[in-house]
């Protein structure tokens, strides 16, 4: 059944992109299930931890001073509207700011101040004029206080609002919980639809929630997958789906079977992994590291020689979502030296990628 869902998906989507792009070279000599990866997605340099590399903008949330030698800008990540409506991390270079977290949330709102940054067929989530009157961040939880403005959103934006709102913030190491006021009175609910908020928000809330054809929603789990989405021609890019699975099975092997079955037809997203990918024994989690043990169809390129960027992106920035995920770590039939599309050599765990779907300025 799963790879006959895969074969729908790209036999609907792809086939279409190839007769469009073939022109342009984007897909050329690629295999009908293969496609063009999104090119922003920045790995850790040997030696360097996530904590290094987040330090500097961590201490810029806490609301302290930017370090010595600190550059004139940084980059942070903003969740925007795509064309279909999905709600996508975009990673911008911002100028430094004393409160980047109040900064982050300026450029979410429509002719602001990201209003000439945002990439075609993007869309910012606040409605214009929305100000961010303040935001607190005490002990894990964000409080944004919002205009009466923000309440002039579209009813069918709002749990994309609340989505880009507790994703966009909790990029910060110290923020785990978002609230919401307007003029300074808490928000319960949203003001449109009345969707609950509760307490706060959380990752664990999800984001393109997609309910999977799961019945026991109260014996469930989530996972959140990366699957790979596209505006206009050559524009390719991330983006995160949260499905519910059964909780009898690990996260970790719900995570990579919900990547092996592929995008739901209906989200119009691609992939890059084959249909005949599987697992050939059980994940391995060890100290903060997944090693994954796949058969050989996990190869894709490089003449089915080397594993794709768009498949090692779309496992790491996965499994990485799992609380407690550091890296991951990739096996071919129990061999360890798995070949990288750019030729180089897979012999040590990978990390999250600290920027992704980054927009060049």
């Amino acid at each position: 059944m799963r790879k006959k869902q895969r074969r729908m998906v790209f036999v609907s989507l792809l086939t279409g992109l190839l007769l469009l792009m073939s022109g342009c070279g984007l897909l050329t000599e690629k295999t009908n299930n293969e496609i063009d990866p999104p090119q922003e997605v920045n790995y850790l340099n040997d030696g360097e931890s996530l904590e290094d590399a987040d330090k500097d903008t961590d201490a810029l949330a806490d609301g302290k001073d930017a370090p010595a030698g600190a550059t004139e800008s940084h980059q942070l990540q903003v969740y925007l509207i795509d064309e279909k409506g999905l709600v996508v991390p975009q990673t911008m270079n911002m100028p430094i700011e004393e409160d980047p977290a109040k900064q982050v949330v300026e450029y979410l709102v429509k002719d602001g101040k990201a209003s000439n940054s945002i990439p075609n067929g993007m869309r910012a989530v606040l409605p214009a004029g929305t100000e961010v009157l303040g935001l607190n961040i005490d002990q894990g939880t964000a409080t944004i206080d919002f205009s009466e403005d923000f309440k002039e959103y579209a009813a069918e934006d709002e749990m994309k609002i609340l989505q880009s709102l507790t994703y966009t913030l909790t990029q910060f190491d110290n923020v785990h919980a978002v609230k919401i006021k307007i003029n300074g009175e808490d928000q319960k609910v949203m003001p449109v639809n009345q969707t609950p908020i509760g307490e706060n928000m959380t990752r664990a809330d999800g984001i393109n929630i997609e309910t999977n054809g799961v019945v026991d929603v109260t014996g469930s789990e989530t996972v959140t997958v990366y699957f790979i989405g596209q505006n206009g021609d050559d524009q390719f890019y991330y983006v995160p789906v949260t499905r519910k699975v059964n909780s009898n099975e690990s996260l970790v092997k719900a995570t990579v079977d919900e990547l092996l079955s592929g995008p739901s037809l209906q989200s119009g997203l691609l992939t890059d992994m084959r249909n005949e990918v599987e697992l050939v024994s059980a994940p391995v989690e060890e100290d903060g590291v997944i090693t994954l043990n796949f058969n050989e169809a996990i190869l894709g390129e490089a003449k089915n020689t080397a594993i794709s960027d768009a498949t090692l992106n779309s496992l790491v920035l996965s499994l990485t979502e799992i609380t407690g995920v550091d890296k991951v770590q990739i096996k071919v039939n129990g061999k360890s030296e798995v070949v990288r599309e750019d030729g180089k050599l897979l012999t040590e765990p990978v990390s999250r990628p600290v920027n992704v779907n980054t927009v060049e300025f």
